[in-house]
């Protein structure tokens, strides 16, 4: 009869199901993150690699507010070699 069907097909569609959902706590496990951003197309990729690069986290939302301005790049660089610069001088006159 017709119904003798049901059995086999429940187990291929639970056989087919369980690597969909599997992945859900597998890349919960591995990245921290149940999801994971689509990188078919290439400018998805390249969004991906500015937002790790802006957060060091690429599943956080990102606005004008992660991009840093040109102004405190720059002072943020002029300390860091004013630092830098202090640094050398205080090896130097320890050695």
């Amino acid at each position: 009869m017709w119904f003798e069907i049901l059995p086999a097909a429940g187990i291929i569609t639970v056989a087919l199901s369980v690597p969909i959902y599997a992945m859900y706590g597998l890349q919960k496990l591995t990245l921290g993150n149940a999801y994971r951003r689509n990188m078919d197309e290439r400018f998805d990729r390249v969004m991906y690699q500015r937002d790790f690069r802006l957060t060091d986290n690429p599943y956080i939302m990102n606005g004008l507010e992660a991009v840093q301005d040109e102004d405190d790049a720059e002072k943020k660089k002029e300390k860091e070699g004013e630092i830098k610069k202090e640094e050398k001088i205080k090896s130097q006159e320890q050695n």
